[in-house]
């Protein structure tokens, strides 16, 4: 569902695509209730495209994520995606040095220069389902369920992964996000609560 394209003008080996692939899958799949199966990634060398940063040209190395957004997904959930990402990427290829002077032979940069998650899926069809609105997968997951169990008995090796995954995490017919927005409407009221009596920082 989510489509990530790794912008990166430095050279990235197999490994180290590998490595951050399987990162950025996971760290989507467990923020929200995404199976791993339908998180895609894709790599793209820029190192012979001309690039601009306000108007003069700059190589970089950028992530771009086109999510499905809604009600169940704030702005603080996409912040800690992005911090993710930047982390894993820091990790896995490395945050890069800062430049005491500017030089033809410098090193390249292999810090991530931006991380920007577009919230443009207004629908689609992927490995043959209608993609779901997001925190609509648990029911999404409920009435594709058949069909997915029916493909993994045929020996469709995505679809038997998807269907240990669903079992593992408990994602069949789970309402993405209604913990964190009753755990959020449980400190707002205690937040009340205290003001209303003097409590805490209200004393």
């Amino acid at each position: 569902m989510p489509l990530y394209e790794v912008q990166h003008y430095i050279t990235l080996t197999i490994s180290q695509k590998d490595e951050l692939a399987e990162a950025i899958t996971k760290i989507h799949s467990t923020k929200f209730t995404t199976p791993r199966m339908f998180v895609n990634v894709h790599f793209t060398d820029t190192s012979t495209q001309r690039t601009y940063v306000g108007g003069k040209p700059l190589q970089g190395n950028h992530i771009r994520g086109t999510v499905r957004n809604g009600p169940s997904r704030t702005s603080e959930d996409w912040n800690d995606l992005t911090t993710q990402i930047h982390s894993a990427w820091n990790s896995i290829i490395g945050p890069g040095l800062p430049k005491l002077k500017r030089s033809d032979t410098a090193e390249p940069d292999t810090s991530l220069r931006s991380v920007i998650l577009c919230g443009e899926i207004l629908g689609g069809m992927e490995a043959g389902f209608f993609l779901p609105p997001a925190g609509g997968d648990g029911e999404w997951i409920a009435r594709n369920w058949a069909a997915f169990r029916e493909r993994a008995a045929q020996g469709e090796e995505e679809f038997g992964d998807l269907v240990k995954e669903v079992e593992a995490r408990g994602l069949l017919g789970k309402e993405e996000g209604k913990e964190e927005r009753e755990e959020r409407e449980l400190k707002r009221e205690q937040a009340r609560l205290e003001e209303m009596m003097g409590w805490g920082e209200h004393a």
